[in-house]
């Protein structure tokens, strides 16, 4: 079985890490409402989609 002869340091782990990293998720804003949400997507706030209702959104 195949072991390391050396100790990987921190400096060199940390430079292969630097890469996983978190983004913030794209938003765009609803034509309808306004308001933020993800691209492509229906509006949550709203139920519109391309300026066309597809989702009944109940008000409580």
């Amino acid at each position: 079985m195949a072991v390391p002869k050396r100790k990987t340091s921190t400096a060199r782990r940390d430079k292969r890490r630097t890469h996983w990293k978190l983004e913030a998720p794209a938003m765009a804003t609803c034509d309808h409402c306004g308001s933020a949400k993800r691209p492509h997507r229906v509006c949550p706030v709203c139920g519109y989609y391309n300026g066309v209702e597809v989702v009944h959104i109940q008000e409580a």
